[in-house]
């Protein structure tokens, strides 16, 4: 069976297809037009769509009458997913944390994990042993802090993200390498306090990162850490097999 689920985010709108549980495919900077032409070529059976910048209703109402099973748009506060979630205000959950999370649970059945989500925003993720959501934090992501720096004062300038592999001091020696070591060693610092202060709490917490910049933060963090970039697209491919096996 052949199945597509859509990952609109802030930056940017990304597709994973699947051939059963099997991640065949991905595809980024999509337009409504490219959706369409991937689901002509693809041809599957379900769709999932999850937003968290435009309306996902939307975007399902586009590709009803294109596919033959259910085209289903994700809302975390209503749609059905294999967890529990334990989030005080459900409706306002992403839709990216929310799949982010159940993914992790799927890779670390029956274990505490921690979602390190590094992309628009910073965000941090928790899923118990015993299979509940409970929340986590959001932050300023690395682009952002940037931005920020250059919009919010009057003579820095604004910075591209260097590359992953990239030397950033810790010292730096000019207006730019103090910029990128605030804000790439300050978020890496950060998240690694964030997962320390998880682990006096869940001593045998693991941790998944994911997201565009994690590449970035990967050699920065400290103890095991497992990189996951299709995190999302993963967890999306949970929530649809576990709505469609609910309706049978």
């Amino acid at each position: 069976m052949h199945t597509l689920v859509l990952d609109i985010g802030n930056t940017a709108a990304k597709a994973g297809c699947f051939a059963g549980a099997a991640l065949r495919e991905t595809a980024g900077a999509l337009t409504p037009a490219g959706v369409g032409a991937l689901v002509a070529r693809w041809q599957p059976e379900h769709v999932l769509i999850a937003s968290v910048a435009e309306d996902a209703a939307r975007w399902a109402q586009r590709l009803r009458g294109h596919v033959p099973g259910r085209v289903l748009a994700f809302e975390p506060g209503t749609t059905p997913v294999p967890l529990r979630n334990a989030y005080a205000t459900p409706r306002t959950l992403g839709a990216d944390r929310l799949a982010g999370a159940v993914g992790a649970a799927a890779l670390r059945p029956g274990r505490d994990t921690l979602v390190l989500d590094a992309g628009t925003a910073l965000k941090c993720d928790l899923v118990t042993a015993d299979g509940t959501y409970r929340g986590g934090s959001i932050g300023p992501g690395l682009a952002m802090r940037l931005r920020a720096l250059h919009e919010f004062t009057g003579r820095l300038p604004l910075l591209p993200l260097p590359a992953p592999d990239a030397t950033v001091p810790l010292v730096g020696d000019s207006t730019a390498g103090a910029l990128l070591s605030g804000v790439v060693n300050g978020a890496a610092a950060e998240a690694n306090g964030l997962v320390a202060a998880y682990r006096q709490h869940y001593p045998s917490l693991g941790v998944v990162l994911t997201g565009g910049d994690a590449p970035l933060l990967a050699a920065r963090l400290a103890g095991p850490i497992f990189a996951v970039p299709e995190l999302v697209l993963l967890g999306l491919y949970r929530i649809l097999a576990y709505n469609v096996e609910v309706e049978r």
